[in-house]
């Protein structure tokens, strides 16, 4: 269930979860993300006409908000416990949430789209968790979150792919295929973006330092040259400007 890359990745997740501050954020940054998949997959029993889907979406919008509420609550836990010790509570937005179903999108998508877009992120969802469920083994109550959370996501994975499988039997494999590049797509421009930041900042800054220093030093040079005052116009200079001043 594990893919590749989250078992590359693990060093960074360890070192993640093994910092308060960052396992915090990842928390209520899981709340929010879960909460708010809840919320498109409870639209999308609203929308589609088939009857099965409309209840199996109706329970996964209800396992969404549930896990949004778990995550919440632990983090507020953890962070009373912080408060507690009269520390200083961290600054900065919560790192991104690993789920996925922040790309959600649900108004005018067909059924087997969005079933496929789901049967990824919850398979991607459930390799991640059940890494981090590995790296919070020092924390029992957030481990025990991620078991019965990791339960729900390989029955979301499972039915999804059940569904598809259903609705588009000749075209299902290829929906999937589609939605695992769309995935790949997303992650990429958000990954230029970032680098696209950086390479920013970097440029600015050279050209702050760098290019910037020695103009500053000629403008310099040349208004110690000039004198003070006004400058007196030569005697006998013809000007015709044609101006009325």
């Amino acid at each position: 269930m594990r893919s590749p890359l989250d078992t590359l990745l693990k060093p960074v997740h360890q070192w993640v979860w093994g910092d308060f501050d960052p396992r915090v954020r990842k928390l209520l940054a899981f709340s929010e993300v879960e909460t708010d998949g809840g919320r498109d997959i409870l639209r999308a029993s609203e929308l589609t006409p088939d009857p099965l889907l409309r209840r199996l979406y109706l329970e996964h919008a209800i396992d969404e908000l549930r896990h949004g509420v778990l995550f919440r609550q632990r983090g507020a836990d953890l962070l009373r416990v912080r408060a507690a010790r009269s520390t200083t509570l961290f600054n900065g937005n919560p790192l991104p949430g690993g789920h996925g179903l922040d790309d959600l999108r649900i108004e005018g998508e067909p059924d087997y789209r969005l079933l496929a877009f789901l049967h990824v992120a919850e398979k991607a969802a459930a390799g991640r968790f059940t890494v981090y469920r590995e790296l919070v083994a020092d924390d029992p109550a957030t481990r025990e979150i991620f078991e019965e959370i990791l339960r729900d996501e390989v029955f979301h994975m499972n039915y999804s792919y059940t569904q598809l499988a259903r609705i588009a039997p000749r075209s299902y494999r290829w929906q999937i295929w589609r939605a695992r590049g769309n995935r790949l797509w997303k992650r990429y421009l958000r990954v230029a973006a970032a680098l696209a930041n950086v390479f920013g900042t970097v440029t600015i800054g050279l050209l702050y330092f760098i290019v910037l220093p020695p103009f500053a030093w000629l403008a310099k040079r040349e208004q110690r040259r000039e004198a003070a005052g006004w400058t007196p116009i030569p005697a006998g200079r013809d000007d015709r400007s044609g101006s009325q001043y």
